[in-house]
């Protein structure tokens, strides 16, 4: 009867465990989405208004009502100027439409300019999340391995793991030089480039 009464007690203490470390894993989670908006929040208060300014600009580029604009703009200044010449009277803008091409040509410079002012920005945002994550992978490749160095020295320690030796784990005990991982990658892909050709 004892052994029953303390069966429901050790479930008890094993569903509490895991709701902690449940409830341990959401508030990492939630500090990891708090950390990531608060990045994002600083990037997006050190934009100035200019830049906020041309990136609406931007996004109203991108959108379908634009092209009808363009297209319905275009459309009704070829169909104004040939009703006017129809009538009789003059046309503001005579065909071959000189005025039309530079008004065009002009609007593409300008939109050309605030594409790539909004694309910089892009980049320098992506460049540093870029950083952020090898920052962040080779910090984890430390931890790593110092953990795989742990794990051994544990093993090596315990008198009833029989001691072996894993060359693979003494090769994961070391820290990988990110300059050597980035030369070989570099000359694989230069071999690779020059097998292909």
């Amino acid at each position: 009867m004892a052994s029953s009464k303390n069966q429901p007690s050790r479930e008890q203490d094993a569903a509490t465990t895991q709701e902690k470390a449940l409830s341990t894993l959401v508030d990492l989670i939630d500090q990891d989405i708090e950390t990531l908006v608060s990045i994002r929040v600083r990037a997006e208060q050190e934009v100035d208004q200019h830049q906020r300014r041309i990136e609406k600009v931007t996004a109203n580029l991108g959108r379908p009502r634009f092209l009808y604009f363009i297209l319905s703009f275009v459309l009704f200044w070829i169909t104004a100027n040939l009703i006017l010449v129809r009538l009789g009277g003059s046309a503001f803008d005579f065909p071959q439409f000189s005025w039309l091409q530079g008004i065009i040509s002009l609007s593409a410079l300008l939109m050309t300019t605030v594409v790539l002012i909004t694309q910089n920005r892009q980049g320098k945002i992506d460049d540093q999340r870029r950083h952020l994550d090898l920052t962040i992978t080779l910090l984890t490749e430390r931890k790593v391995s110092k953990l795989i160095e742990l794990v051994e020295e544990l093993r090596h320690d315990m008198p009833m793991v029989k001691d072996r030796h894993d060359q693979q784990a003494e090769m994961m005990k070391e820290m990988a030089d990110p300059d050597a991982v980035l030369t070989a990658f570099n000359r694989a892909m230069g071999e690779t480039a020059s097998d292909a050709h």
